[in-house]
């Protein structure tokens, strides 16, 4: 096309067409644009996602030695590659060892150093087994990425500059991801048991926000303030126990947010051993016995010549007196009074004292066709069967002096609640849907009532429509049967003038519709021009006349 038709028919377009032009070329060829951008991303695939900084590079060194075309995203952690060689690259990058998941570790030692130092083999192992153990770490499925820290326990010949094996390790969670309680113990003691001379209370678990997720246990007595730290958190945790436990408990039974429950635990965190030995002197046992028997025998002394005979004993019958035997008996025995020896530990965070306390809400019923609000708090058996279920579930001893209260008072939404609509007493037992859970539990009346609507919309529109191209048609009817000028001033003519313009006989009747449309005309237009109008009427009023 020539340049003069094109600035012709430009010059024939208004400013408003111009701009719709320019825009319409602008978005169209930022349509071809994007189109041909995302026809030529479209082919890219990820090879690897969430991965760390040293992979990452590594990955890329790869592929530019391959002379693979890829596309890194921008935080680094996600590589792209052409789909047709996903699964070809992948194969290839775990040939090669890639990725290593982090850091690098025992791998450290494929290659054999022969000029290395002592030291440099040190810093070596501790790095490799930093490494290995946050790959082991970063297992756990809600952990995202892991580093770990070890130092590692410093011999000496002297006992007070040794120092014990130290360790700790940074996580981050996957984004809406949560721990489970026993992850972090877990993983304390993974870490304590990969390194020689290191205890799970030297380990330090954090999360990328520095949180402690663990609490290290510290050598020696605590100090009064944690001591007294460690009470609160103890009693905090066991009030709220018994707090849960009460919840469940009476939820089904007086339900949901119709009570409120408060538990006040006296605890004794003192801690120690006791040992008790009593005597019952009532009761004494034998525990010990000897018997002894001593037997001696008397005999005349030898006689005569020494000889023989002298020395063989005396067969002939002796008389009574000359001599015999002579026995004793002993028995001692010792007897030993009852005893009984008793050794208490006493545990730390034993329960002295309980205090509860329940709270109930009462009912409302709605009289005088719900003007007024009647309260009715629970009846005594109800309460009864409460206190005793509190009791029983709480663990309540009367001997330790533990206390239970339990009231019924109006809550405050209980009070400020809203009278029914409609107050009606139920007599089938079935409770009256609103028009909208109606219309919700019934599709097929909702689709019905949608039409019906529109219905009415269209059949609304068009009789407007039509209305006011009938309103059109009559003023222009209007306008070709009286010429611009000719007023009425009916209202200011006298009666006897006004008779003029009363329908003659053989004069054709209007429609009031059109009679009262030709008046609003007529009163209108002699409001602007009243002088030209009276001329009018006049001159009729003579040619009647005449």
């Amino acid at each position: 096309m020539p340049t003069d038709q094109i600035n012709q028919l430009l010059g024939t377009l208004s400013i408003r067409q111009r701009w719709t032009i320019a825009m319409a070329v602008v978005l169209v060829a930022a349509g071809v644009y994007g189109f041909s951008l995302w026809q030529r991303e479209n082919g890219f695939r990820p090879l690897y996602s969430g991965l760390a900084a040293e992979d990452a590079a590594l990955v890329l060194q790869k592929l530019k030695e391959t002379g693979v075309p890829y596309r890194l995203s921008s935080s680094g952690g996600t590589i792209s590659v052409p789909e047709e060689r996903v699964a070809e690259l992948r194969l290839e990058m775990a040939g090669a060892g890639l990725p290593k998941n982090g850091r690098i570790g025992f791998e450290l030692f494929d290659k054999t150093n022969f000029g290395i130092t002592e030291f440099a083999e040190h810093v070596n192992y501790r790095r490799a087994l930093e490494g290995e153990l946050e790959r082991s770490v970063m297992s756990v499925a809600e952990i995202e990425q892991a580093r770990v820290h070890i130092s590692l326990p410093q011999e000496s010949v002297f006992l007070e500059a040794r120092q014990p094996a130290k360790a700790s390790v940074l996580i981050k969670i996957r984004p809406g991801a949560t721990l489970p309680d026993t992850a972090i113990p877990a993983i304390t003691n993974l870490v304590a048991s990969a390194v020689e001379g290191l205890s799970p209370d030297n380990v330090s678990v954090l999360d990328m926000r520095g949180n402690l997720l663990n609490r290290p246990k510290k050598i020696g007595p605590p100090s009064a303030d944690e001591t007294s730290s460690d009470a609160l958190e103890y009693r905090h945790k066991v009030e709220q126990d018994l707090v849960a436990k009460l919840d469940s408990t009476l939820e089904p039974v007086v339900g949901a947010g119709r009570f409120r429950t408060a538990v006040s635990a006296e605890c004794d965190m003192t801690s120690g051993e006791q040992s008790e030995e009593t005597f019952d002197p009532t009761h004494s046992v034998m525990s010990s016995s000897q018997k002894t028997e001593d037997t001696s025998t008397t005999s005349r002394a030898p006689t005569g010549i020494p000889g023989t005979p002298s020395t063989l004993p005396d067969t002939s019958p002796k008389p009574v007196g000359t001599g015999g035997t002579t026995s004793r008996k002993t028995e001692s025995i010792n007897y030993q009074t009852s005893r009984t020896v008793k050794r208490t530990v006493l545990p730390q965070g034993a329960i002295r004292r309980l205090s509860v306390s329940v709270l109930l809400d009462q009912d409302v019923h709605w009289e005088n066709g719900g003007s007024k609000r009647v309260l009715v708090p629970p009846s005594d058996d109800r309460m009864k069967a409460i206190r005793e279920l509190v009791s029983a579930a709480a663990g309540l001893n009367p001997a330790r002096g533990d206390q239970l209260i339990v009231e019924s008072l109006p809550f405050e939404t209980t009070l400020n609640l809203d009278p029914p609509a409609s107050f009606q007493p139920a007599t089938d037992g079935k409770k009256k849907l609103t028009p909208q859970e109606q219309l919700r539990s019934n599709p097929k009346m909702m689709i019905g009532l949608a039409g019906l609507l529109l219905l009415v919309l269209g059949g609304g529109g068009f009789a407007i429509f039509k209305l006011g191209r009938s309103r059109k048609k009559t003023e222009v009817r209007v306008a070709e049967a009286l010429p611009q000028g000719h007023a009425s001033a009916i209202e200011r003519l006298p009666s006897a003038e006004a008779e003029a313009f009363a329908p003659a006989p053989n004069r054709p009747t209007l429609a009031p519709a059109r009679v009262e449309v030709l008046t609003t005309q007529v009163r209108a237009t002699a409001q602007k021009n009243g002088e030209v109008c009276a001329g009018v009427l006049r001159g009729w009023l003579n040619e009647e006349r005449a």
